[in-house]
């Protein structure tokens, strides 16, 4: 029997250190029951996105109504890697990195993080309970008025019995589920931090700019003072402030500054994913730039993973090695970045594209805008379903098999 392959984490210092399943689990306080998929780690998969679900929910009784914030979505995150979500305002993007750093509960699917179940939903678990009750229900009820004679009491035995097993195969699952969500590691989650879209929003305006910072580490447990705020006066650095800023409160500083000081609070619990929710919205031009440096000068150095959400299509080209595309909660295609930009395949990728302007006057008044209408660019009405599909190596369209060929044809003109 040969020896299983050595998993591999990363320290806070950034070091490699190979581990097999059980100091894993020691080494990340993981209790070994938590469902894990180590197969993803030997890949080199940070975060692996499956299936995931997001709705919510208003209203009471017959006014109850669901809003499908995303809907089944799927990807995969590398070490190392730079991923960036785009789409219009209201697609889930926002939504999907408050899904990873679990300020939502999930509605359904699961969340891996270094081969670890860090979240999971299971409305789909128990609406499979229900409509296989429901169905087989039906069907007994058809058998019975049939009246087909002794063959009957037969078949209503199996479904029964069919019944019966879906109920207790999702309701291990759902046990499972709950205990994951109850037992995630604090360890493995420190790993995950989050840039907030708003600078002015995302800080305490009661707070002076070290406490702000040192918040996480106090959290945690680190409570000596001269060594919180060496800390904070090196992130500060890190970021491009100085150690007068730590005094300081939010509403003293610019824009630019305050989103500095948003990054050196992810930054002093020593992530390994980095996600940025829209981090240079609201800023100028110019101060734009400087954030987007800085982001790359992190990686680098660093050794950072980061999901980057963005409208701005021409940043992410710039800032991210691949792309997901999402429309209205759903992904719609994912590429590599040049690739993306070379060979754009859905509608609504091509739409975006079209959006971006040209520095050039002469050539941004010959820009065509492409609008995007789903049910005039897609005829899903003969049962030809769309879903994601990969069309050439790490590029995946979200289409059904009439448009698979059409694309496929496409790319080989």
């Amino acid at each position: 029997m040969t020896n299983p392959k050595p998993e591999i984490a990363i320290s806070k210092e950034g070091q490699t250190i190979p581990m097999d399943q059980a100091s894993f689990n020691s080494h990340y306080r993981i209790n070994p029951r938590v469902k894990q998929k180590p197969e993803l780690r030997e890949e080199n998969i940070l975060l692996s996105v499956r299936h995931l679900k997001q709705y919510f929910f208003f209203g009471k009784g017959a006014n109850k109504q669901k809003l499908k914030a995303v809907s089944d979505i799927s990807f995969d995150l590398k070490e190392g890697e730079c991923l960036g979500i785009v789409g219009e305002s209201g697609c889930g993007k926002t939504t999907t990195g408050r899904c990873i750093i679990r300020l939502y509960d999930i509605t359904s699917g699961s969340i891996y993080y270094r081969g670890v179940r860090i979240s999971a939903g299971s409305r789909w678990n128990k609406k499979e309970i229900k409509w296989t009750r429901v169905r087989g229900q039906e069907a007994i009820r058809k058998l019975k008025a049939e009246k087909d004679g002794g063959d009957t009491a037969s078949k209503v035995r199996e479904i029964e019995n069919n019944i019966r097993s879906v109920r207790n195969e999702q309701r291990e699952k759902i046990r499972q589920i709950n205990f994951d969500n109850n037992n995630v590691s604090r360890k493995l989650l420190n790993e995950i931090q989050m840039v907030f879209q708003d600078p002015v929003d995302s800080l305490d305006p009661r707070m002076t700019v070290e406490d702000i910072i040192q918040e996480g580490l106090n959290i945690q447990g680190f409570h000596n003072k001269k060594e919180n705020h060496q800390k904070v006066v090196e992130m500060l650095e890190t970021v491009g402030l100085v150690e007068e800023h730590a005094s300081r409160y939010p509403h003293e500083f610019s824009g630019g500054q305050k989103q500095r000081i948003g990054i050196a609070r992810a930054l002093i619990m020593h992530p390994k994913l980095l996600i940025c929710d829209e981090p240079i919205s609201a800023l100028d031009v110019s101060i734009r730039a400087q954030i987007i440096n800085l982001l790359n000068d992190l990686k680098k150095d660093l050794n950072l993973s980061i999901i980057f959400i963005a409208h701005d299509l021409s940043v992410v080209k710039y800032f991210c090695d691949s792309i997901v595309v999402m429309y209205f909660g759903k992904v719609v295609e994912k590429a590599p970045s040049d690739e993306l930009f070379s060979h754009p395949m859905h509608p609504y990728t091509r739409s975006l594209l079209s959006a971006i302007p040209k520095p050039n006057p002469l050539s941004e008044r010959k820009r065509k805008r492409i609008t995007y209408h789903p049910e005039e660019a897609h005829d899903y009405a003969h049962g030809d379903l769309p879903r994601l599909q990969e069309l050439t190596k790490d590029h995946f369209v979200y289409c059904n098999e009439a448009e698979k060929q059409r694309y496929l044809e496409e790319l080989k003109r």
